[in-house]
């Protein structure tokens, strides 16, 4: 399942300070367990991810060693006890976490803070 959705005009300057900043990008229920959804956030391609605990994550979609817009579209698992995201593509695998590439220390990719609001999946960029 791929949610693509834009960011509604950004926040006024008069938002509470608790949703400033925040984006309504789905339901909760639309996710579901190990899987992920890409969706579309101030112009930023955004995997969010639901692990089969019921904790949610998001990085940046764009898979560094291909180029392509797909860890959406990855394998979820863990790896020890940290949850990762493995690439369709070359099969790296990243934390959840930290973006961390567990497979080339050097390399990462972004994620985001996201939390759930009365049902709702909401992320913050900067």
């Amino acid at each position: 399942m791929t949610i693509l959705r834009e960011n509604p005009a950004a926040a006024p300057e008069t938002a509470a300070p608790e949703t400033a900043g925040w984006t309504a990008v789905c339901a909760y229920t639309d996710l579901l367990p190990e899987q992920g959804a890409c969706v579309l956030v101030d112009g930023r391609q955004i995997a969010v991810f639901r692990t089969f605990d019921g904790e949610l994550y998001a990085t940046g979609n764009l898979d560094p060693f291909s180029g392509a817009c797909v860890l959406s579209r990855g394998i979820v698992g863990t790896r020890g006890a940290e949850p990762t995201v493995a690439s369709p593509m070359h099969k790296q695998v990243f934390s959840l976490v930290t973006g961390r590439c567990l497979d080339d220390p050097a390399t990462a990719v972004p994620t985001y803070p996201v939390r759930l609001s009365g049902g709702a999946v909401e992320v913050r960029v900067p």
